[in-house]
């Protein structure tokens, strides 16, 4: 087995993008892909070694550019900045990540029936919102994601599975926001879980998280049964 990796330029409109994707070699075909959503830091070496990780389990993982090439946030301040425009024109979020579908779709090692968008923190809403859009695609997963309803979905059919994680004491999503999703998921038909995870934070799965006032700390237990979690279910979706 050899994991390969390299970057891949496409378009939103006139933003070039960056993608980051990795694949094993010594798998012959086409295989399904996995869209890797990134945190508001942007397209980082977090979502990197995800993609990589992704490929040893035998997918192409493809590490989304939500921001433009090269671009990426030095610290909270500007991170907010970058993640703000999409936040307050989720429509011009959505169609952001429409232009990565169907970039990872042209992939020569892609079975682009067999697609899937993960992503984390500020990435876990980006592939929720893509599923919202109705996009054919096999299903979606959030780790400790943003979950707030976009506004311009509603009456749309969700053909993606979804599996939303989420750390109970997630100050960034509180309570009233997990009840509103599960009743926006079920309004639109999707076939949804929603795994809590106990005395858990937001941004469990980055060992660099380290800010209890911010509410977001790194939890060693929430993070490994979220990406087992995460297997079976593309298992199950790809089956």
């Amino acid at each position: 087995m050899a994991i390969v990796s390299n970057t891949v330029v496409y378009l939103d409109g006139n933003v070039v993008l960056e993608a980051f994707f990795a694949f094993d070699d010594a798998i012959t075909g086409r295989r399904p892909a996995v869209l890797i959503n990134h945190t508001w830091v942007g397209r980082d070496d977090f979502v990197a070694e995800k993609a990589k990780k992704l490929a040893a389990l035998g997918y192409v993982g493809f590490a989304v550019d939500m921001y433009g090439k090269g671009v990426l946030g030095s610290g909270p301040e500007e991170n907010m900045k970058l993640m703000q425009p999409f936040m307050a024109d989720r429509a011009m979020l959505q169609q952001r990540m429409k232009a990565a579908l169907a970039a990872v779709k042209l992939m020569p090692w892609v079975d682009d029936s067999k697609i899937a968008s993960i992503g984390f923190c500020f990435g876990g809403l980006c592939a929720l919102d893509l599923a919202r859009t109705g996009a054919d695609i096999k299903g979606v997963v959030s780790f400790h994601g943003l979950l707030a309803a976009p506004g311009n979905t509603q009456g749309n059919a969700i053909k993606a599975k979804i599996l939303a994680l989420h750390g109970r004491d997630d100050p960034l999503v509180p309570t009233e926001q997990v009840l509103a999703f599960e009743q926006e998921m079920t309004e639109a038909g999707a076939d949804w879980q929603l795994h809590s995870y106990g005395h858990t934070l937001h941004g469990f799965t980055n060992p660099l998280a380290n800010d209890p006032a911010f509410g977001a700390v790194y939890h060693p237990d929430a993070d490994r049964r979220s990406w087992i979690a995460m297997q079976n279910f593309l298992a199950e979706i790809f089956a």
